[in-house]
């Protein structure tokens, strides 16, 4: 059925289901989005939805470290409104220059940013994406961004980035957002300039009416308030600075402490190495000796073999001597032809003896 053009109703119906939709595909890792978004956009374009299928299709597909912080914000939901509550309390407090609150706010916040950045990587790894050091840095960086400025929570409160966000250099402490740099102080100047000092009175002139003094004491009033409103607001830059500065030192710790924590680790693995070769190198000097007695073995078991061999062909030839004794020896009662066989063996074996 179509539908009526400028009906408030469906433009609210056209809203959800943009939001459903895109909140679905967010959900997704990087490397499925955007055949997903495309499948999207042309089921709503088949559907006769062409407004619909242009803005899933403006949907850019979010980088591994938005992607996470998306991630986060789904799984995290307490932990999202501690942080964004936790920059609405700053802000409050550099508004009333609270020393003390600001530096104990401060504190929890770098507690609750790396809690949750590491959660991030969390939440990362377990679906098969881990996350870089670069990555991860955007992540803490778009973490202090929403802490710093309420429209970058808003931003990533909404769980669809697809780029990671940057914090202010110097946000306003009253809003959170970049203080215009031309606002500080101008006011002052403006006044001032509006009406020219007034000149000493002449002695010669006659003294001025009170509705004169009166106007000059209010004028005066005026510009003390800019003044004094002027220094506020430089004094809230200034409390902001700090703050964008402590989130800076903070990030340059955390990066020192991964730095160390990897070389923490390369050192360990270096020194495992190191066992294994000390090990190797000893499993080779015992296999090396090892080899040395086999092979002392094997020569006297070789030499034990040739003086059995020469042991064996001496007995051998004391046996034949002892046969040829008994045989030279033996006489035998049967005459010549009983000792013919005797004396045939006895030439036999001479023979072969000269041969």
């Amino acid at each position: 059925m179509a539908r009526r053009a400028g009906s408030g109703s469906d433009d609210r119906a056209d809203a959800e289901g943009f939001d459903e939709i895109a909140d679905a595909l967010y959900t997704l890792p990087p490397s499925e989005f955007t055949a997903a978004r495309d499948t999207r956009a042309a089921r709503a374009r088949r559907d006769g939805d062409r407004s619909l299928a242009t803005r899933i299709k403006a949907l850019r597909r979010p980088t591994l470290a938005a992607w996470a912080s998306n991630a986060l914000v789904r799984a995290r939901p307490d932990d999202v409104r501690d942080l964004l509550g936790l920059g609405e309390e700053l802000r409050r407090a550099h508004r009333d220059l609270d020393g003390t609150r600001l530096r104990a706010l401060s504190a929890r916040h770098r507690t609750l940013t790396t809690d949750l950045a590491r959660q991030a990587a969390a939440l990362a790894g377990k679906t098969g994406q881990p996350l870089s050091e670069q990555a991860m840095q955007e992540v803490r960086s778009t973490l202090q961004a929403a802490f710093a400025d309420p429209e970058a929570a808003a931003t990533w409160a909404s769980g669809r980035l697809a780029h990671p966000l940057s914090p202010p250099a110097f946000p306003s402490a009253a809003t959170g957002t970049a203080a215009p740099a031309a606002e500080s102080g101008s006011g002052t100047r403006r006044r001032a300039g509006s009406a020219p000092k007034p000149t000493p009175a002449q002695p010669t002139q006659p003294a001025q009416p009170a509705e004169s003094t009166d106007a000059e004491q209010a004028r005066a009033r005026r510009e003390a308030r800019d003044r004094a409103a002027a220094a506020r607001r430089g004094a809230e830059e200034a409390a902001a600075a700090v703050a964008a500065a402590e989130a800076a030192l903070e990030q340059t710790r955390s990066h020192s402490h991964d730095a160390r924590t990897r070389k923490q680790q390369a050192h360990e693995h270096l020194a495992e190495l190191r066992r294994e070769v000390a090990e190797a190198e000893q499993a080779e000097h015992a296999a090396a000796e090892d080899e040395q007695r086999a092979r002392d073995r094997a020569e006297e078991a070789e030499r034990g073999l040739a003086d059995a061999r020469r042991h064996a062909r001496k007995a051998a030839a004391h046996a034949d001597r002892l046969a040829d004794r008994a045989d030279g020896g033996r006489t035998g009662t049967a005459g010549t032809a009983g000792r013919a066989p005797t004396e045939d063996r006895t030439r036999g074996r001479r023979s072969r003896g000269r041969r």
